[in-house]
């Protein structure tokens, strides 16, 4: 699945259980026990399946990360007086940043 479905897909589904809870919330004066019943398992099935994704993604994140900071260790070692170059550079953008506070 392509980063973008899964986006999309992840949207749609934070939105389905945002209307579930919605549905719960505002009814729930109007509605028997079953019926309550019924949406808080909606609800409940809805979470998880949210739960689920948010990890998957935050898997996905966190190797994509990971796999980043090899390429850039990587990249560092082999060009050393580079990293230094950026590093320095950095922390010159950051003293002015934070010189002007």
């Amino acid at each position: 699945m392509s980063k973008d479905a899964s986006s999309e897909h992840l949207r749609a589904e934070l939105k389905n259980l945002a209307d579930t809870l919605e549905e719960v919330l505002s009814s729930s004066t109007d509605k028997s026990k079953g019926e309550l019943d019924k949406l808080r398992n909606k609800a409940r099935v809805a979470l998880e399946s949210s739960r689920e994704r948010l990890g998957e993604s935050g898997e996905r994140l966190a190797a994509t990360t990971r796999e980043a900071a090899q390429k850039a260790e990587g990249y560092v070692r082999e060009n050393p007086w580079h990293g230094v170059g950026i590093g320095a550079a950095i922390g010159v953008a950051l003293g002015i940043l934070i010189s002007r506070r």
